[in-house]
């Protein structure tokens, strides 16, 4: 009956602005998916046994092939700082060979920070600096390392998992040097402890978050992209209703704040959120595939009631294996698809909404400079 709706939810090329890169060959069967339509399973073929049996048949490359080619994905902006990614990961330009363009990276400035940390406390290992020394000089490192990506063409945006951590009330205020101290000699007991460090004290996060959020809010050079200008911000549950970033929102209106996993369960606030404040955009990602269908299409009625579509994204948050790429765009595309039903939207302004949530607003938001491809993908009818 929608012609032009089914072409185009079907048919158009999509941004994956949020996702994790896929697991090396070596590590392909560590997977427990059920996916026998898309290995042409049938009857009592159709089972997990007989998807197991069958991915095994699959080359690797064939199998990233399989998955990907239905999919329509032109570009996937990667946060490579996923635990494991570095050991059992592909790098991220490996997977251009499955998407149109060439593929981008998200820092994930936690990750960063703590390695960075963790390099200047082995190099001092049998000299340890005091503390005053070890904050200056993290902190220098780390905001280099901030500005160096913020030029970097490869580079796109930066990621805070703060709300994991610490919770998404950023503090605005600055940070004493009491704090940082103690926060830094309680880390480096955990080193020492542990042999390892994770950044879970608030006054520091806090800190690296503002950091990071004034470098983007400042890389604005006309010479070049500036995607860099977009900071995503990650779903706890305590503490995790994007609500809480208000005040660091208002802080920083000149750096773009993209909320990822649709924010869910507070799917809502953040869709309010994008209405009031010009630098806040919403990804409606992750809900695909883990909660039901009739979830995700409540989900997306809940985005919709009051973001502006020109401020709306789409994201697998897919990771390590290719058939979560699958499943989460089929799924994708499946829901937008049904947006003409009830009288709510004529098929024309559907159309508009699927191409500016699957394509132009991270193409925009991002400045990628692509151009739809829109052979990327056979459109269904």
């Amino acid at each position: 009956m929608y012609r032009e709706l089914a072409k185009t939810a079907f048919g158009y090329p999509i941004i994956d602005n949020h996702a994790h890169p896929f697991l090396k060959s070596k590590y392909r069967d560590a997977i427990r998916y059920e996916l026998s339509k898309l290995f042409g399973l049938t009857g009592d073929d159709a089972t997990w046994e007989g998807v197991k049996k069958k991915r095994l048949e699959f080359d690797y490359a064939e199998l990233c092939k399989l998955c990907m080619e239905p999919t329509g994905i032109q570009c996937i902006l990667f946060d490579d700082g996923l635990g494991g990614v570095a050991e059992m990961a592909e790098e991220v330009n490996w997977h251009d060979q499955y998407t149109g363009s060439p593929s981008k990276r998200i820092v994930r400035l936690e990750v960063e920070g703590q390695n960075i940390l963790q390099d200047i406390l082995v190099a001092n290992d049998n000299s340890p600096l005091s503390i005053d020394i070890l904050c200056d000089t993290f902190l220098k490192e780390f905001t280099t390392y901030m500005v160096d990506t913020a030029v970097d063409d490869h580079v796109v945006g930066y990621k805070s998992v703060a709300c994991y951590r610490t919770g998404l009330d950023v503090d605005p205020a600055p940070c004493s040097a009491d704090e940082l101290y103690e926060c830094l000699a309680s880390v480096s007991e955990q080193f020492k402890e542990k042999g390892s460090i994770r950044f879970e004290h608030k006054a520091l996060n806090d800190h690296l978050v503002k950091i990071v959020l004034d470098i983007a809010g400042k890389c604005k050079k006309p010479s070049k992209r500036s995607p860099r200008t977009a900071c995503t911000m990650t779903l706890l549950l305590t503490k995790s209703s994007p609500a809480h970033m208000q005040p660091i929102i208002k802080a920083f209106p000149e750096t773009i704040f993209v909320l990822l996993h649709s924010s869910y369960p507070y799917t809502r606030d953040a869709g309010y959120l994008t209405s009031v404040y010009k630098n806040v955009y919403l990804d409606f990602g992750e809900i695909f595939p883990f909660i039901s269908a009739d979830g995700q299409r409540t989900v997306v009625h809940q985005v919709l009631e009051l973001a502006p579509t020109n401020k709306i994204l789409w994201s697998t948050d897919a990771a390590w294996w290719p058939e979560r790429f699958y499943l989460a765009t089929v799924q994708a595309r499946q829901v937008l698809a049904g947006f003409v039903g009830k009288g709510d939207l004529t098929e024309d302004q559907a159309v508009s909404i699927v191409k500016m949530a699957f394509f132009e607003n991270a193409n925009r938001i991002y400045m990628l400079g692509l151009q739809p491809n829109i052979s990327i993908l056979s459109p269904q009818s």
